[in-house]
């Protein structure tokens, strides 16, 4: 052992040094934010040489408790390049912007490799194996492009020309998506980090707990608009899954539901938290800078498929739910399932020490339409107010020590900052590795070659494309948390679809945000699946097919922004609405057919599977199809089938209710 009982004491300095770390990077931060004093290449120096740190910090403590020699060893020394760097290019910041602009000096690149070595070192450690091989493959043919096959051959970059791409001219680790991440996504995820700090995660998922009382697939619903929400902040379905389905899948299989279908839920609420506005998982940000529009127009576009994604998994759910659980609803005692007790009165109460920021955020961002980081800053100064202000008039008014309570409230917001500073650091070190591939990749021509190889082995035949697209959008997104498995896709399956089959850029954006995020499911990565089976203890394969099964119409969702583009770009005209409903209607018809309980028309196989694929081919029709008369016959032959279906079901129900009834007669 490294250190005794008597160590802890140490250990706590340790956390409260890596606590103040995080603190004192948020200040920065929020200065930025307030001032903008600075440039935002030096500012994105200083961010990504600080929120480093800070992960650094934390790692260096598991390291010191795992009692690895190794890990403390690399840990330190990667703390200490990182150090280096960073002071050297806040200190040569203008010789190397402004005077020696793709030279440097020898030591130079020396710094280059190093810092740039801690990234893949650190990379690696946040989303393993799979990312790290993404990384050095794009690095290897950066080098060796020269002797790759083909329309892929490129003359091939010297180590001194990809350390001036990576670090030295301030692109690739510093690069705009980089800078995206520094000036408007960071404060987004301190928000995130106080309102768990501060006990906002809880409250979402007691409001999903109360709201189960009502549904009998309540439980399942739960775990479905909690983990939602709270996937929407947090920004990683990995994360979120890890998050939220510590507390719903346990819950969950205590009700009844199998561990597999259980995990499977977590997981697609989990991954489907990323597409929900206002936040889509900080995407929406990247979004709005890449296309030069507004954020405001990203939501306004992102909210019709979001309903689609909820309403058809809440369907499904509620198959799950009620099949599983026998039609019985189940009584939860909210309370015996947290720590501490919240009577009623506290409870509203938390609803508006939490609604106020939130709703100040909305108004800000769509009524006022100020800037993200106004709104921001704004959203976190309001986060404080209320989050220290409700709780000390609650004790001013029960006559306790307001002192205490200050205190406490401190220590919340403490480990707020943390919090954030934890969400935050993998993102922003693994952007920093993604902008750096995305800008070898174009210094490269690797785009232009991608939409001509696409063209090309479609052969012009756009559902040839666009399949092609979706496979290559969700193999580059796995393992990746949302920002940057959106951020490779944009810069090089996006171009494809809209420069060779004239694609909207939203609905081309859009359709590759969905395919790299449906990654996290779609087996054999599926990160968000392998955390939840892993909590819910349950078979890999058995969980990755109730995840399919639920989040099959979201597979399809991605074509219908390809085929049916208002859906995305038709801002809140009736048209958007309308074909909005229909494709709802078309996702109810596959979540149904893939996930109803009862029985279909028959219960031989000879019937019941081909009635499942005649549902899900007209779901898919309903929602893909690029015209309207076919689509909405689809539509009302869904509800047709379905009618007849449920007035099956009805009169079986009925029969076997009149059967019973029967027979208790007689035995009375």
């Amino acid at each position: 052992m490294l250190y005794s009982t008597s160590d802890k004491s140490g250990l706590d300095i340790a956390n409260d040094v890596v606590t103040g770390l995080a603190i004192l990077t948020w200040i920065w931060i929020l200065y930025f934010a307030l001032t903008q004093g600075i440039q935002r290449i030096l500012f994105t120096i200083t961010f990504i040489g600080s929120v480093t740190l800070v992960y650094l910090g934390n790692e260096l403590i598991e390291a010191y408790e795992d009692d690895s020699i190794l890990e403390l060893i690399t840990l330190s020394l990667s703390a200490v390049i990182t150090i280096g760097t960073t002071a050297y290019l806040i200190a040569f910041y203008n010789t190397l912007l402004r005077v020696r602009v793709g030279t440097a000096l020898p030591r130079e690149y020396a710094i280059a490799i190093a810092f740039f070595l801690v990234i893949l070192y650190l990379s690696y450690r946040a989303y393993g194996l799979t990312f790290l091989a993404v990384i050095v493959g794009v690095l290897l043919y950066g080098l060796y492009g020269n002797h790759a096959p083909g329309i892929l051959r490129h003359a091939g970059f010297s180590v001194e020309r990809m350390m001036s791409i990576m670090i030295l001219d301030f692109q690739g680790v510093y690069g705009s998506i980089s800078r995206i991440i520094a000036t408007w996504v960071a404060l987004f995820l301190l928000y995130a980090g106080l309102m768990r700090g501060f006990g906002a995660f809880d409250l979402i998922m007691r409001i999903g707990l109360k709201a189960a009382s009502y549904v009998k697939s309540g439980v399942a619903l739960s775990a479905v608009t909690s983990s939602i929400i709270i996937g929407s902040i947090t920004g990683s379905q990995a994360a979120n899954t890890a998050i939220t389905g510590s507390f719903t899948i346990p819950l969950m299989k205590e009700t009844g539901m199998e561990s597999g279908t259980a995990g499977g839920i977590e997981s697609v609420a989990s991954t489907g938290g990323q597409i929900m506005p206002p936040i889509m998982g900080a995407a929406a940000f990247v979004m709005a800078s890449l296309l030069g529009i507004t954020y405001l127009d990203v939501i306004v576009a992102g909210i019709v498929p979001a309903l689609i994604f909820y309403g058809s998994v809440t369907f499904a759910v509620h198959y799950k739910g009620v099949g599983q659980l026998g039609g019985q609803g189940v009584e939860i005692d909210v309370e015996s399932q947290f720590d501490e007790k919240m009577t009623q009165r506290e409870f509203i109460i938390q609803c508006f020490r939490f609604g106020i920021p939130f709703a100040l955020l909305i108004y800000i961002l769509g009524v006022l339409q100020y800037t993200v980081l106004t709104a921001a800053l704004y959203t976190i100064v309001a986060m404080f107010v209320t989050g220290f202000t409700f709780p000390l008039i609650q004790s001013w008014l029960a006559d306790e020590s307001l002192w205490s309570e200050f205190v406490s409230l401190l220590g919340d917001a403490a480990n707020g900052f943390r919090e954030g500073a934890m969400i935050l650091a993998p993102i922003a070190i693994i952007i920093a590795a993604i902008n750096g591939v995305v800008d070898v990749f174009e210094a490269s021509g690797i785009p232009g070659v991608l939409s001509l190889a696409l063209l090309d082995l479609s052969g012009g035949v756009m559902i040839n494309a666009v399949i092609l697209a979706f496979v290559i959008s969700i193999v580059l997104g796995m393992g990746m948390p949302t920002v940057a498995a959106y951020v490779i896709v944009a810069a090089l399956i996006a171009p494809a679809l809209v420069q060779q089959f004239f694609v909207p850029d939203l609905a081309a954006h859009f359709f590759v945000l969905y395919a790299a995020i449906l990654s996290g499911l779609t087996p054999p990565i599926a990160i968000a699946v392998v955390v939840a089976t892993g909590i819910a203890e349950s078979n890999f394969w058995k969980t990755a097919h109730e995840a399919l099964k639920i989040s099959a119409p979201i597979y399809v969702l991605p074509f219908a922004f390809i085929y049916n583009p208002e859906i995305v770009t038709g801002g809140f005209g009736l048209g958007t609405l309308f074909s909005g409903l229909v494709a709802l209607a078309g996702a109810l018809g596959i979540a149904h057919g893939l996930n109803y309980y009862g029985k279909y028309f028959h219960e031989s196989p000879f019937v019941k599977f081909p009635i499942k694929a005649v549902f899900f081919v007209l779901g898919v029709l309903a929602m893909v199809y690029p015209g309207m008369t076919v689509r909405l016959g689809c539509v009302a032959a869904i509800a047709v089938m379905m009618a007849i279906q449920f007035q099956g079901s009805i009169r079986q129900r009925f029969a076997q209710r009149s059967a019973t009834d029967s027979i208790s007669t007689v035995e009375d």
